[in-house]
Parts: structure tokens; sequence; C-alpha cells
């Protein structure tokens, strides 16, 4: 799976806000994702990334 910047994705269970979707706003060894919801942002590994993604 090839995750880009800017790419909109969906997880398996939604965030504390009530949301699934999430923004790509960095890329690298760690992603950092932005929830659409409330605005969070999140560093997360690309490994633990692709076992929570619904899909893109």
């Amino acid at each position: 799976m090839i995750l880009k910047l800017n790419d909109i994705i969906e997880t398996k269970k939604n965030h504390v806000c009530g949301s699934n979707k999430w923004k790509i706003i960095r890329t690298g060894i760690d992603y950092k994702i932005e929830c659409l919801g409330c605005q969070r942002q999140v560093m997360i590994s690309l490994n633990e990334l692709q076992k929570k993604i619904k899909r893109t």
C-alpha cells in the first residue's frame, strides 16, 4: 500500500471525537496524521498505520 502526502484514510476504529477519517500530513519513517474531526495530530510508524487502515 502506497501512502502519499495529503491522502485521506479511514481507520478501523473511531477516534475519541467520533471521526475515523485522517489526513496524512508528513511521510517518512514515521507518518504524521491529522484527524479530520478535531484536527488532532498523531505520529505513528508505517507498520502500525498499515494495521489500522480500513481503506484509503
